[in-house]
């Protein structure tokens, strides 16, 4: 692959005929245009199809260079995000919904102090701006600049550094990003998170992936579900996971908030396709409770709290042995 695109298509903002429900994507995806990429846009878009996801989002290393190449490629069964991800001396960051053939400036770093002016930029094309792979271990990996100046993070990237798709680096990322929660919920501004495969090879794509709440297949509802919060991390296609807190006749589900009116919630994850996993509820106490998942691997668990007792509830489920197979966003609790 060149590079070059001869017949330039850029791929529709939204798949007709698909409304309001859960769709699966990766947000993070290289062909070969990009350093270290195999795979060309047929290739991925083939790839993404057998994966079972609903859209991904091209994300090259500082180019907009394949943008025309996935018209031809995207269809009624695949919504194409068109993106870059911006590798700069200090981190790397993923811009999501940017225009045709829109190129973001990557070439400074944390000490400049332009990142503010480049987010605004991407923001204004409605965009969504994503802290990438923050504990990254290599030498401009790891994420420099403050998170709060990002619309989500990417706690989970399955870049397999060390020959699987959960290491110390995705640890260290929804440690840090578990840690802010309570301080973001209580100023009014929490950061979301994300995960996505960062695919440069076959066999990558959707390893994991991003299962978020938007009002259709389109490009904007996608990044507003995002946005929100609405989304959990899948693992894979195998693992499905929902999470929603009650009290009395009132319930709020995954990044919503759930008014108590002074009454004890109770909180349910239900869970399929992880067998033999844990599943670990956790606040701004840090882990609350803990239940296991049959040999199945699909189960209901509940637990009961308070608005008093914890601001939010997330989870985060895992197989034996550590590796994580999905993890939520927040239900906040008032």
């Amino acid at each position: 692959m060149t590079g070059q695109v001869h017949e330039v298509q850029f791929p529709p903002g939204r798949v007709a005929g698909r409304g309001r429900g859960w769709y699966r994507g990766d947000c993070h995806v290289h062909s070969a245009r990009s350093h270290g990429g195999e795979l060309t846009p047929g290739q991925l878009a083939a790839a993404a199809r057998a994966s079972g996801l609903d859209f991904i989002a091209i994300t090259e290393h500082n180019t907009a260079d394949t943008h025309g190449a996935w018209g031809q490629l995207a269809g009624d069964d695949l919504l194409v995000i068109l993106g870059q991800e911006a590798v700069t001396q200090t981190g790397h960051w993923l811009a999501l919904g940017i225009g045709p053939g829109q190129v973001i400036e990557w070439r400074y770093g944390v000490r400049d102090d332009v990142i503010g002016q480049h987010v605004s930029q991407v923001r204004q094309a409605g965009g969504l701006c994503v802290a990438a792979h923050p504990h990254a271990p290599y030498p401009g990996g790891v994420f420099m600049y403050p998170f709060d100046g990002f619309d989500a993070v990417e706690v989970w990237n399955g870049l397999w550094r060390s020959g699987r798709p959960w290491n110390a680096d995705n640890d260290a990322a929804v440690a840090e990003w578990g840690r802010a929660l309570a301080a973001g919920i209580h100023r009014g501004r929490w950061l979301p998170a994300i995960g996505s495969s960062d695919t440069h090879l076959d066999g990558q794509i959707s390893i994991p992936h991003t299962v978020v709440l938007a009002d259709e297949l389109s490009t904007s509802a996608v990044l507003a579900g995002l946005r929100a919060g609405h989304s959990w991390i899948a693992g894979s296609a195998a693992v499905t996971l929902s999470l929603e807190a009650r009290a009395g006749d009132r319930i709020a589900g995954i990044g919503e908030q759930l008014e108590t009116s002074g009454e004890p919630a109770t909180v349910r994850a239900v869970v399929g396709g992880v067998p033999s996993g844990t599943v670990s509820f956790h606040t701004d106490r840090g882990t609350v409770h803990r239940g296991s998942l049959p040999a199945e691997g699909a189960a209901s668990i509940e637990w009961r709290t308070s608005a008093g007792e914890s601001a939010f509830i997330r989870v985060e489920v895992r197989h034996p042995g550590h590796q994580m197979a999905a993890l939520t966003n927040p239900v906040i609790l008032s």
